[in-house]
């Protein structure tokens, strides 16, 4: 069995635009054509470049290869140009090639991809959602009143999600992150963030845990700050509270706070997470399936996060192909938390896989189907190609004003 072809989709995803505003899928056809999904998720490039990043690095370092041959392929792309060091955009290449890879692996062996990593150690994945706008608006007027920073509107979401049957919901209110943090949280920032935790907390009681998320905006001494007011609500975790370049400085931040950390979702291959480990910046890891560096590394990390008492939650804010490698790097991991979930999985953003990935009553039910469990519906994805300029994630060019 060889790897013999490679097709890119850079695909626009409709409103309400849950997940990103584009998925970047590919799809790896073998000589004897058994076929494998995959998808990369990248931020920091125009989609269609990465696409075409995609294929220079399958024809360099995985056409014509056993796609059994990760650890080989992995290698090869890794060091490609006498590099040998995590890369964020060359790992958000290789997650989506070496994803596809193990979906043919578990094709032709007729069997998910978590039985060939250890088989299954959850029989349900319980997952949270992030706290979106009622009216489906991912990107809502910022002068208006809105589930982003109005807390008594974020209550009342949080109150549906919990009647859905979610025990646990994430929302990010401390306000814009740019290009220049860290920075000292304002005054009005850290009120709204304990009013958001207070209110949240009083709609869903014990009922549901809150999870506190940030985008490494904040200073040591900020984060601090802003953890001291969070603590009496007893929040999961306090999420990326500083930028995730210096580790040693997010191990200060979790020793201060008893709210266990979280980061990761920045990060790539199992050194960078190492280091975290290392110097105790964080005891929850949020790996992405579609930037780690693929299945196999997201699996290392996982061990690596058990044998220090750390645990593994992973993040999703791109496609259902990462979704469905996430679900099967959960149901493996003894040391699994809870799973990012976009709502339930279904509308628009469900509407690319030809079956959807099961939710039930605030858990992810695994697959039995072979590979990754899933089947993307190319000609949806054809028919919805990514037109406009903006990034995935587009942050702020400006100082926050104190």
């Amino acid at each position: 069995m060889k790897l013999e072809t490679i097709e890119t989709f850079v695909v626009g995803n409709p409103p309400p635009r849950h997940g990103g505003r584009y998925f970047i899928f590919l799809k790896l056809t073998t000589a004897c054509g058994i076929t494998g999904v995959g998808e990369i998720y990248n931020a920091t490039f125009n989609p269609h470049l990465i696409a075409e990043l995609a294929k220079d690095c399958f024809a360099r370092s995985f056409e014509g290869s056993d796609p059994h041959a990760i650890e080989r392929m992995w290698r090869h792309a890794y060091g490609a140009g006498y590099s040998l060091r995590p890369d964020i955009t060359v790992m958000g290449v290789v997650s989506g090639l070496e994803m596809a890879c193990w979906d043919i692996i578990g094709k032709a062996a007729n069997q998910p991809v978590y039985q060939l990593l250890g088989g299954k150690a959850h029989e349900r994945l319980r997952s949270y959602t992030y706290l979106y706008p009622p009216s489906g608006d991912v990107y809502p007027d910022p002068s208006l009143p809105n589930v982003y920073n109005d807390p008594d509107l974020a209550a009342e979401v949080a109150a549906v999600a919990i009647e859905m049957g979610f025990t646990a919901v994430k929302f990010d209110p401390a306000g814009p992150y740019t290009i220049f943090d860290g920075h000292q949280p304002r005054m009005e920032d850290m009120v709204r963030s304990e009013m958001f935790c207070r209110r949240i907390r009083e709609a869903v009681g014990s009922r549901a845990d809150i999870l506190f998320g940030t985008h490494g905006q904040f200073t040591v001494s900020g984060a601090k700050r802003l953890a001291k007011r969070l603590e009496p609500y007893e929040p999961l975790w306090f999420e990326e509270p500083i930028s995730p370049e210096n580790p040693s400085d997010m191990a200060e931040v979790a020793a201060f706070t008893s709210i266990p950390v979280a980061t990761g979702e920045r990060l790539c291959t199992k050194h960078e997470f190492a280091r975290v480990l290392e110097t105790g910046g964080a005891s929850i890891l949020q790996m992405n399936l579609g930037r780690v560096g693929g299945l196999l590394e997201g699996k290392k990390i996982a061990s690596m996060a058990e044998a220090r008492s750390a645990q593994i939650a992973p993040h999703l804010y791109c496609g259902p192909v990462v979704a469905a490698a996430n679900i099967q790097i959960a149901t493996c991991s003894p040391n699994f938390l809870i799973l990012e979930a976009i709502g339930t999985f279904d509308g628009p953003y469900g509407s690319f896989l030809k079956s959807p990935i099961r939710w039930d009553d605030g858990y992810v039910i695994p697959p039995n189907e072979p590979g990754l469990g899933i089947e993307l519906d190319e000609d949806l994805a054809r028919d919805h190609p990514y037109t406009g300029q903006e990034l995935h994630l587009e942050m702020a060019t400006t100082h926050v004003t104190p």
